[in-house]
């Protein structure tokens, strides 16, 4: 039997075409990640990981035109929604249940051909976006409010979130972090859904198992964790003696390190970035001062970089967003490539059935029940 590695660390157990990681060079279907950030809308990411290749003009209005007529949800959902609200469901438990409640209004969900998969495909990326938006405001007493034919992905989110059209400065933020959140390999919500599919399940199914492992803090939770800490800390002034105590305790500092980049995470800078732009914009300035004087702590005392997941949280919640909104809301970024995963494994599938190794004991025997 082969080595065993705890966690899979550094095992080899797919390849893709989707995304890669090199170093600390991040590329979706060989566009550096930079290269995107700066030029791209996420309706031409999730086009280019679906289909390895950029959308001309034409299959880009046609992909807008798809998601847009695609964003409504079915009249039963909104009512599903007012059930966890009474109930005070935490939102990735309600994303996580919505995501399979959708396959119930899809009168092709169990078919299993190419064009059913991308059917499916264009259904489920529209509808996470108004999943989340439409969760919020129906806990909130508010209206539901449908997405718009002129607004980007980007725009329609916050748009139907908050009611009102957003800021030039909040769309461009808010279409980075979703380009930044789409794809990143085989991380563990992933793997998950490639598990999944490789059964040959249906793609529902995929994204909800996905979904599932992205709830956890140790993966999508993070930017939450993350702004629960800078409201514990309070002010600028109280930073330095709180990490200060963190770091003394031995406890672990959310948004800092990952398990593959040893150099820094490439898509930190951009949210860096935006959450100057968008806590200026808002008068929320402290903030983002307070996360730069815990960026130059944590580098100087434990060598630690910020990974994508700290700055994001101020740029969500300088938009005004909910902190337990954060992790639905890269679940909705990340959908995007796990489909895309999901569609790559399909095309090339084995069932993944890695094995374990076992170290119980052993020889045994059977006692009756009267004798134990």
């Amino acid at each position: 039997m082969a080595e065993m590695v705890k966690g899979l660390e550094g095992v080899i157990a797919s390849t893709t075409r989707v995304s890669s990681i090199v170093g600390d060079k991040l590329t979706y279907a060989g566009y550096d990640i930079d290269d995107l950030t700066e030029n791209a809308s996420f309706e031409e990411v999730v086009f280019l990981l679906w289909n390895f290749r950029l959308p001309n003009k034409e299959e880009l209005e046609d992909l807008k035109r798809q998601l847009i007529e695609n964003m409504t949800l079915h009249p039963r959902m909104y009512s599903h929604f007012e059930e966890y609200a009474a109930d005070q469901v935490h939102p990735m438990t309600g994303f996580r249940t919505s995501l399979s409640y959708l396959a119930h209004f899809d009168p092709r969900a169990d078919e299993f051909n190419e064009d059913a998969h991308w059917n499916k495909a264009i259904r489920i990326q529209a509808k996470v976006a108004s999943l989340v938006a439409a969760f919020a405001r129906v806990r909130q007493g508010k209206e539901v409010i449908k997405p718009k034919a002129d607004l980007s992905y980007a725009a329609n989110f916050l748009y139907m979130l908050f009611g009102e059209e957003p800021t030039p400065v909040q769309v461009e933020g808010f279409n980075k972090a979703l380009i930044l959140h789409a794809d990143h390999e085989l991380n563990a919500s992933t793997f998950t859904a490639r598990v999944a599919v490789s059964t040959l399940t249906d793609i529902y199914s995929g994204v909800c198992a996905a979904a599932g492992a992205l709830k956890g803090p140790l993966h999508g939770g993070a930017n939450e964790q993350v702004m629960k800490m800078l409201n514990e800390i309070g002010s600028l002034d109280n930073v330095d003696a709180y990490i200060e105590k963190k770091i003394e305790n031995k406890e672990k500092i959310m948004g800092f390190g990952h398990r593959v980049y040893k150099n820094g995470d490439p898509r930190a800078k951009y949210l860096k970035e935006m959450s100057r732009k968008i806590t200026d914009e808002t008068g929320q300035k402290e903030l983002f001062d307070m996360s730069v004087r815990i960026a130059e702590i944590l580098k100087e005392k434990k060598g630690l970089l910020p990974n994508v997941d700290f700055y994001s949280a101020t740029v969500y919640h300088s938009m005004g967003i909910e902190h337990d909104l954060f992790t639905p809301i890269f679940a909705v970024s990340r959908t995007s490539g796990w489909i895309a995963h999901i569609l790559e494994q399909y095309s090339d599938n084995r069932i993944i059935r890695p094995r374990a190794e076992y170290v119980g004991e052993v020889g045994r025997k059977y006692v009756p029940v009267e004798e134990r």
